[in-house]
């Protein structure tokens, strides 16, 4: 039988329980979604549809929580700053001397990682790979050589970049070429179009490759999506 002491003891916890469960709702409670002008868009795919070639666990750490960080700090850069607002992410990243000053350099790394990963998403898709037609292979066939050159020249490129970075098939003066920028740097900075990228930072693929970066690179050409960056080539040519 409970005594008067047991009692009053199970009436005191039973109250605190109820005094802190608010407290445990609000902790359990999801963020509030960042608020700006910029938008994470979501994957055009399934986080496994690129398997077995980039894996499904970072494929969702790398867009719901890289490219997200970097939607959230560049809207936190143009807060207040209407005109910038304004502007698509492209105007920005095309267009940095534009900024203020004081900001620049977030929008450059946090407008740069947002647009450089919208663009790297759809670079790629399910059951893309081979080889690219038409006038862009021809294109790549004069600039390189062959296909087979090019891989080559990209593998070597991505596998110089000293930390982080990305590789770029960019249009430079109207004919292709690869470059490397580093951090989230866009070549559309220095007036150059991209036609396909590849993010060579270790989050990236760390998950699946560790620090075999060469295989992740190879990998790579399992996943282009030509289609895309024939489309992008015959607009910017």
């Amino acid at each position: 039988m409970m005594t008067r002491r047991q009692a009053l003891q199970t009436t005191a916890l039973a109250a605190a329980a109820a005094t802190l469960r608010p407290l445990d709702t609000l902790a359990a409670a999801p963020a509030a979604a960042p608020t700006g002008p910029f938008k994470l868009a979501p994957l055009p795919y399934a986080v496994d549809a690129l398997e077995p070639h980039l894996d499904a666990r970072t494929m969702e750490i790398h867009h719901d929580r890289h490219h997200q960080a970097y939607v959230t700090n560049l809207n936190k850069a143009v807060a207040g700053q209407e005109l910038l607002a304004g502007k698509s992410i492209e105007e920005l990243v095309r267009n940095l001397d534009a900024v203020p000053e004081a900001i620049r350099t977030a929008v450059r790394n946090h407008g740069g990682g947002h647009y450089n990963h919208a663009l790297f998403w759809s670079m790629m898709k399910k059951g893309g790979g081979g080889a690219p037609k038409g006038a862009l292979v021809k294109a790549i066939d004069q600039r390189f050589g062959s296909f087979d050159q090019f891989k080559t020249a990209w593998s070597e490129a991505s596998m110089k970049i000293f930390g982080s970075g990305w590789t770029w098939l960019v249009l430079s003066g109207g004919n292709l070429e690869i470059t490397s920028r580093p951090n989230q740097d866009n070549p559309l900075s220095q007036n150059q179009p991209v036609l396909l990228g590849l993010d060579v930072w270790e989050h990236a693929y760390y998950l699946k490759y560790q620090n075999k970066r060469a295989d992740y690179v190879a990998a790579f050409f399992n996943v282009i999506d030509w289609d895309f960056v024939a489309e992008r080539h015959a607009k910017l040519a």
